[in-house]
């Protein structure tokens, strides 16, 4: 898939996100939320992969968050209706409360603490400078609009706005 499928699917469940919000379907609104999520941090690969979608370095984060997701949003839509007055509870919490705050919050931070202290594992300096040295290659190479141009000469007085002498 190329970037712009990438994005024109990332647009498409923008729009499915709002319609859903408009009609109040909040369940699949949830869950269209966390597909979202996903779709975003798969979307990183694109720029990694020369613009085609390869989520080589990213399967395990993107398996593991997509299971807590659907995990904690089932939990939380199976043990929770709107008016609900009585709830069981799980260690002090409200049930769906529980599978909120330990699949949605708890378990992904838990999983991006344990990420920063592998990294340094398997990204020490020589993968950092590897990845810098590889970026400054591609930057060289292209031409950005955004960047201003180099000139060899300063500019005259006319071009910066001076007034001249004649």
């Amino acid at each position: 898939m190329t970037r712009n499928t990438i994005m024109l699917a990332i647009g498409g469940l923008s729009v499915a996100l709002l319609v859903a919000a408009a009609l109040g379907t909040y369940r699949v609104f949830s869950y269209l939320a966390a597909l979202f999520i996903l779709a975003t941090v798969a979307s990183a690969s694109i720029e990694r992969a020369g613009g085609e979608l390869d989520l080589a370095p990213y399967t395990g984060l993107i398996a593991g968050l997509g299971a807590l997701f659907l995990i904690g949003l089932t939990g939380i839509w199976l043990t929770w209706a709107p008016g609900t007055t009585e709830f069981t509870y799980l260690l002090g919490l409200p049930t769906s409360t529980f599978f909120y705050v330990l699949f949605i919050w708890a378990l992904p931070l838990a999983g991006a603490i344990y990420y920063s202290l592998l990294f340094d594992r398997i990204g020490g300096e020589d993968v950092v400078e590897s990845i810098i040295a590889d970026a400054r290659e591609a930057q060289s190479d292209g031409s950005f609009p955004l960047v201003p141009r180099r000139v060899d000469s300063p500019p005259e007085r006319s071009e910066r706005g001076e007034p001249t002498d004649d």
